[in-house]
Order: C-alpha cells, then sequence, then structure tokens
C-alpha cells in the first residue's frame, strides 16, 4: 500500500483524457458516515485531527467505502491560524469562533507565521503515513483562502452577509493589504508542507468569496491569489480553487495560474465553458439532490456527466460539502454510476 495504482483524478486535473470521469466528494469523510459519528462520541474535532492515526482512518474511509478516486485530507480550514496567534474554537453546532478577532492594523502587524514542522506536525504525520502506507489514490491537500480565513478572524466567527470584514477592507486598505500578504504567505508554506510530506494535488477553498463584487475581488483579492498560485506552480501539482456562490468570479479564477476551477451548481459546466472557463472543471451537483430519490439523482448526474465530458478535464464533485442527512449507500452507488456511465459515454 501507499502506491497511487489510481491516477484517474490527477490526470483529469491536467486537462487529459481519462476512460471515465473521476469522482470524489467535498466533506466525503466525516458527519455523514456512521464509523465517524461512533469516533466523534468518543473525541472532539481537534482531537481527531491531532492523532495522526485516526485521522488517517477518517481521510482514507470514504475511499474504502464509496470507491471514490481520490482522498481529501480530513482537517479544519482554521488548523495554522493558531500558529499566527488567533485564538480559534471550534464550536459545536456554531464553527469556529475567534476570541481576540481583529479590529486595527494594529491587530494585523501583531500575527505571527507558521513553521509547519513545528506547529502543524500532526497534519504532515497523517499525510505521511496515507501516501506513504494507506492509500492508492491520491490525496488532497488544502487550505483555506485569505478572503475566507479574513472574513472569519475579523468578524469573530461565521457571518452571513461579512459586513465587518467589507468595512475593514473598504476602510483601511493598507492594513486589508497586510492582512491579505500575511495569509498569502501563510498559505503557501502550509499546502507546500502538505505537499512536501506527500499530498498530490492542492485545493483552495474560498468558500465566502462570493460575498463580493467582480471589482472589488479584482482589487482586493486577486493580487494575492495570483501570488500564492504562481508560487505554488513550480511544485508541479495539480492546483483547485473552489468557491460557493461565486459563479461571477469562475472566469477570474480561469485567470489565474491554476489547474482545475471548482464551480457550485448555480452555474452549468456547459455556459462556464461558453463563458470562456479553458481550465479543468471539478463540480457540480447540488448537496440537497442526493437527498432526494435516486431517480432524480441519476438524471441530474447525467445532466453535469454529458457536459462535463464534451472536453478532457473534468472531475465530478458536489457544488458544497456532503451533510449528515447523506446516507453513505447513496455516495457508493452514485460514484459507481458516475464511473460506469461516463465510461460508456466515454467510449462512443
Amino acid at each position: 500500500m501507499g502506491k497511487i495504482t489510481n491516477d484517474t483524478f490527477l490526470r483529469a486535473a491536467k486537462g487529459e483524457k481519462t476512460d471515465h470521469v473521476p469522482v470524489w466528494y467535498m466533506r466525503q469523510a466525516g458527519r455523514s458516515q456512521p464509523e465517524y459519528r461512533e469516533l466523534k462520541e468518543k473525541y472532539s474535532l481537534f482531537e481527531i485531527t491531532h492523532r495522526p492515526e485516526l485521522c488517517a482512518y477518517v481521510t482514507r474511509l470514504p475511499v474504502e467505502n464509496y470507491n471514490v478516486d481520490a482522498a481529501i485530507l480530513y482537517k479544519d480550514i482554521m488548523t495554522p491560524l493558531p500558529a499566527l496567534g488567533v485564538n480559534v474554537e471550534i464550536v459545536s453546532g456554531v464553527g469556529p469562533v475567534i476570541d481576540n478577532p481583529i479590529r486595527s492594523a494594529a491587530d494585523v502587524e501583531k500575527l505571527g507565521e507558521l513553521h509547519p514542522e513545528k506547529d502543524i506536525d500532526y497534519v504532515l504525520e497523517t499525510i505521511r503515513i496515507l501516501t506513504e502506507e494507506q492509500l492508492t489514490v491520491p490525496l488532497i491537500g488544502f487550505g483555506g483562502a485569505p478572503f475566507t480565513l479574513a472574513s472569519y478572524m475579523v468578524e469573530g466567527g461565521p457571518s452571513k452577509n461579512y459586513h465587518k470584514t467589507k468595512a475593514f477592507m473598504y476602510s483601511e486598505p493598507k492594513a486589508w493589504s497586510l492582512l491579505m500578504e500575511k495569509l498569502a504567505d501563510m498559505t503557501v508554506v502550509y499546502l507546500k508542507a502538505q505537499i512536501k510530506a506527500g499530498a498530490s494535488a492542492v485545493q483552495l477553498f474560498d468558500s465566502w468569496v462570493g460575498a463580493l463584487s467582480r471589482a472589488d475581488y479584482r482589487t482586493f483579492i486577486k493580487p494575492v491569489m495570483e501570488k500564492i498560485f504562481t508560487e505554488l506552480k513550480n511544485e508541479n501539482v495539480p492546483l483547485i480553487m473552489h468557491g460557493v456562490g461565486a459563479s461571477h468570479l469562475a472566469l477570474e479564477w480561469n485567470d489565474l495560474p491554476l489547474d482545475v476551477v471548482g464551480l457550485d451548481w448555480r452555474l452549468p459546466i456547459a455556459d462556464a465553458r461558453k463563458l470562456g472557463i479553458t481550465k479543468a472543471v471539478q463540480g457540480n451537483l447540488d448537496p440537497a439532490v442526493l437527498i432526494s430519490s435516486w431517480d432524480v439523482i441519476e438524471e441530474r448526474a447525467k445532466v453535469i456527466i454529458d457536459q462535463g465530458i464534451e472536453k478532457p478535464g473534468f472531475i465530478f464533485n458536489l457544488g458544497h460539502g456532503v451533510f449528515p442527512e447523506v446516507k453513505p449507500d447513496t455516495l457508493k452507488k452514485l460514484t459507481a454510476f458516475v464511473h460506469e456511465y461516463s465510461a460508456e459515454k466515454l467510449k462512443q
């Protein structure tokens, strides 16, 4: 074990032809799995992620249960922030809560740096266990993108509107720029460490960047995203970008030196390509469909696959993460369907 024997995901991410469409699901590891819920009765998320053997088990479980073509490291996007001096706690039913939110330029200046081998050695050890001993599919490492991390750091926790974040961005442009630079530097260090430990691809989640207009994205965010992906390009692994409710930014992402544009369900793949998306595409079933009848799931999946395979470079995924109500058997059946249906269509 520990040697990649199924590289379909990697080839699709590079825009190469494949015999079938590769599949993985955001949040495939975790809340919808009974084995995980059993673990959560004994351990907190913090404890699971800080115990490499346990975290590796949670990460590889969906690969074994669903036969997906890639694993994604089980952890939280907040993982590297404590090293910067951010006091973050994952509160059940709420999400990440930060008791020292950023309110001024002085708060930004106080932020420290990430030293991976010291600060997140448990993450790197988890990756090593998975890639050297356990997985035969690629492991995807990931990080939160600067805007999304900043939104938690400024708001102090989850937000529905990001008013404080935007107000800080508009009224303190120099402090905002410094915050973006610090988070960009941390992200590059963080993702490079994951790649060095064995991750075969990395995905940046900018979950909440859809709250910004295209003009604001270009002014306040895109320069640091350009910097991050330019620095990561030298690592020679596929680079994936994903956001939610951010279809209006898909073309901005297509400009960046990355490999795969992740789409949510709001923008059909055919429409994205007509708009001018030239990179490989990942997506984009609405996860809510997964609790519908199988007929509905199959019909929606067919439409996505038919559009996706019109060009090489397509990875089947959801538009957002799996949620707890989804039955594991549904994901197993969907994976098999995507593999079989796409293989038949690609032969034609």
